[in-house]
């Protein structure tokens, strides 16, 4: 499978740089997968495709503020370090700039000594594990000190934090937003809700590894990241006892999705799990628990393009986005949004 098969044509000024003031107000592309045809609404009008019998899937992992900015406790040099992964309390895999300067041993200071951070190891890709230490809550000065780790092709730092989080953002652990969940408001959940939709939620801390460009021509070669995922009992339950009445399992994100089709067994059943998943899904794949899926428009030749390729079918999905092109629509995670049934 050659990585040139996913690529489209971009222009820059459709890259969305900022949210829109009303979450639901995104515009909706809908794909109908089975037959290829496009339908444009508003997001807020994705009520009309959902029906009673259905379960959406959302993941409320929330974002952290994993972006510090610090300098060397020796020569004072800048240091700027991403908070990837908690490999235990006080112990993070990191990604730092410039690594160069971030050998074992060597002392990281933020917010004038307010958190502290030594290099103990770097990782075979190179990047850095550290120790912190601090005086009280790691969270609450995290919180201080940190900026939300925003994607590279969004320029300039975001005014309001929040708008980098769904509003069911619950548990702590991403370095990144479940974007296509940005879309929701309360009230639009609310409605749903009314209607007689089911809702599960899971988690799945996204990792900046779902930036991670694909480098391989052939891209069954190409090494997934691991991320961690939890489903507990309850949502199990509720999305197997949907699936078994007939209903559909419409997932929000593809981090909904790779959980969901990460956990599952050979028969597409559910139970409660927790762990680490690697899952890359590419055309050819059969989709166990999934059944459409709410999404914001991908990078060209990402891993996440392939997964919506595996669903919709690769020619519908790029047909679908040179389409959302023409229309101007806006990409990425402050984008504009797809639903495919």
């Amino acid at each position: 499978m050659d990585l040139k098969d996913f690529y489209y044509d971009l222009p820059k000024e459709l890259i969305a740089q900022d949210p829109l003031p009303d979450r639901s107000g995104s515009r909706l592309c809908v794909l109908d997968k089975s037959t290829g045809g496009i339908t444009h609404r508003i997001f807020s009008e994705i009520t009309d495709y959902l029906m009673p019998e259905d379960c959406l899937v959302i993941n409320n992992t929330k974002v952290i503020p994993a972006r510090l900015y610090g300098k060397k406790t020796d020569t004072q040099a800048n240091i700027e370090i991403l908070l990837l992964k908690r490999i235990e309390k006080d112990i993070w895999e990191t990604l730092v700039k410039p690594g160069k300067k971030a050998k074992i041993g060597a002392g990281i200071s933020f917010g004038d000594g307010l958190l502290t951070g030594e290099v103990v190891d770097i990782t075979k890709e190179g990047n850095r594990i550290i120790r912190f230490e601090y005086d009280g809550i790691f969270e609450e000065i995290l919180d201080q000190l940190g900026q939300m780790p925003l994607p590279p092709y969004i320029l300039h730092e975001l005014k309001d934090k929040n708008r980098y989080q769904t509003v069911y953002a619950k548990y702590d652990g991403s370095a990144a937003a479940p974007t296509a969940g940005l879309h929701f408001t309360p009230e639009l959940l609310s409605s749903i809700r009314e209607k007689g939709v089911e809702i599960a939620e899971v988690t799945l801390h996204v990792g900046l590894g779902t930036f991670r460009p694909v480098k391989e021509k052939d891209v069954l070669n190409h090494h997934m990241h691991s991320e961690f995922f939890c489903i507990d009992e309850m949502a199990a339950k509720k999305i197997n006892r949907v699936k078994k009445a007939g209903g559909r399992i419409i997932s929000v994100g593809t981090t909904s999705a790779r959980t969901l089709e990460a956990a599952a067994d050979e028969r597409g059943n559910l139970s409660g799990a927790s762990g680490w998943t690697d899952i890359f899904i590419y055309p050819g794949y059969q989709f166990k628990i999934i059944d459409g899926l709410i999404t914001n428009f991908h990078l060209p030749e990402s891993t996440l393009l392939m997964l919506v390729s595996a669903l919709a079918g690769r020619e519908n999905t790029l047909h679908a986005y040179a389409k959302a092109v023409e229309e101007k629509y806006r990409f990425f995670s402050f984008g504009d949004a797809m639903l495919i049934v």
